[in-house]
């Protein structure tokens, strides 16, 4: 038998036509894909507050000297260093909404101050 040019050519698109039709196909499994761990959220900012109480009335820093008298705005160790003695009790806690909140008591005879801070800075006194 005898092959002519013409049927070697329709032979090989034949062949040609039949690999090209398997890479359409749509038969394949989807490749895998990687879920990657959600990240935590970042660590908040350490506050810049300066020196603040600790729960047994020190201080955990050098105490600036530049408040001149007991005023809403000035920090907890400024108290210290005005009234010139210890605080009587401290109460370090934190707000729902994530500020530091310090209470600080201080026993004089026949009265009592209370001094609330928010953040470091005096908020209110009661006596």
């Amino acid at each position: 038998m005898r092959r002519t040019r013409i049927g070697i050519a329709l032979t090989g698109l034949a062949l040609v036509g039949g690999a090209l039709a398997g890479c359409s196909s749509t038969d394949r499994a989807a490749p895998p894909v990687t879920i990657a761990a959600p990240k935590p959220p970042p660590p908040p900012p350490t506050p810049s507050w300066g020196p603040t109480l600790a729960a047994d009335g020190t201080c955990t820093g050098a105490v600036p000297a530049t408040a001149a008298e007991i005023a809403p705005g000035i920090g907890e160790c400024e108290l210290v260093r005005l009234k010139g003695k210890p605080p009587t009790d401290v109460l370090v806690g934190e707000s729902g909404r994530g500020q530091r909140e310090v209470q600080v008591l201080y026993t004089e005879p026949g009265a009592k101050e209370l001094y609330f801070f928010v953040n470091n800075r005096l908020d209110r006194i009661v006596k």
